[in-house]
Parts: C-alpha cells; structure tokens; sequence
C-alpha cells in the first residue's frame, strides 16, 4: 500500500491500511480537520501502528548543535532550532495519539518514526531527546499503556536500510 506525501513515496507492503494522517483535502474521508498538531502518515500493520513523520530542510546544519562554532550567536541559534524541532516532533505525535485514542484506534503498539534529511549523528541525537520527552516506555506507575513502543529517527538511506519491506523514496 503506497502512500504519497510531502515529496516521497512509501510503500508499506504488508499494511492492512495506510494513509496520510496530516490530510489537506477536506473532502476525503481521512481528513481529521481537528485544531491539532498531526503525523503525517498512519500505518496500520498486524500486530502494530506506524506513526510517521516526513521533514526536509534546506539547511540541516542549522539544526546541530554539537558543531561548535565562535559565534555564541550562532551556537545559541544551532540549540534554539533543535530544541524547536524536537519539540514540533514532539507534540506532533501527541496530539495525533490524542486524536486517534478519541477514535478508540490505539488498540496496538505504537511506533514512531521521524523520516528526516539529517546526518546518521544528528538523527541519533533527535531521537535520543524525543524517546526521553514523549516518553517511550512506560513512564508513570499510574499508567496501564505506554503512548509510544519506539522511536526511531533516520534519514532515508537508514530508512530502506533499516525497513526493506517499507521501501522510501523521495520523488
């Protein structure tokens, strides 16, 4: 089942259902319309959910805040943007468990995946920072479900490497 958007293609071979979760067009039927920060693509496999996230940025270096750089200026902009897109991330899959919990459609394990155009050191970092803040595992003792199995953040070549009965590509 092949599912376009923001400039690829995924093709998850073995979903029961896939679409595209952040839909525009109002008039279809997976268009959620909700005042609420969405995924952009549902997966619905067997036993399990693929939350996924597409982004592409023109200048991914402004992103890493482990390059240090002179400029104190500089380097404060490198951590304020990631910490903005950590957070975005963030509170994009918030929102979208809070959107599909109110459908009763969280009956599986939830995996989340960041598909990003960033270096291997600088999507390992990503998802180190998102695993600790979603939280991935339990993290209360008062919960009976965790909101998110995995998370997982690569750019593309990580991605056919690491999911090849999902193959990406960017058109």
């Amino acid at each position: 089942m092949k599912v376009i958007t923001d400039g690829y293609q995924i093709d998850f071979t073995d979903a029961i259902y896939a679409f595209v979760f952040d839909e525009k067009d109002i008039t279809k039927t997976t268009f959620h319309g909700a005042p609420m920060k969405a995924i952009d693509v549902i997966a619905e496999l067997a036993n399990e959910y693929l939350f996924v996230e597409i982004k592409e940025y023109d200048k991914p270096e402004e992103f890493d805040e482990s390059v240090d750089d002179t400029d104190e200026m500089v380097n404060k902009a490198r951590h304020d943007q990631f910490r903005w897109l950590k957070n975005y991330l963030k509170y994009k899959y918030r929102d979208s468990f809070l959107y599909r919990f109110a459908e009763n459609k969280v009956s599986k394990p939830i995996h989340y995946l960041c598909l990003l155009n960033f270096d291997n050191a600088l999507n390992m970092k990503m998802a180190k920072s998102l695993r600790a803040e979603l939280p991935v595992g339990k993290a209360s003792r008062n919960w009976n479900t965790e909101i998110s199995k995995s998370c997982q953040v690569l750019n593309l070549i990580a991605w056919n490497r690491s999911f090849p009965k999902w193959p990406a590509k960017k058109l």
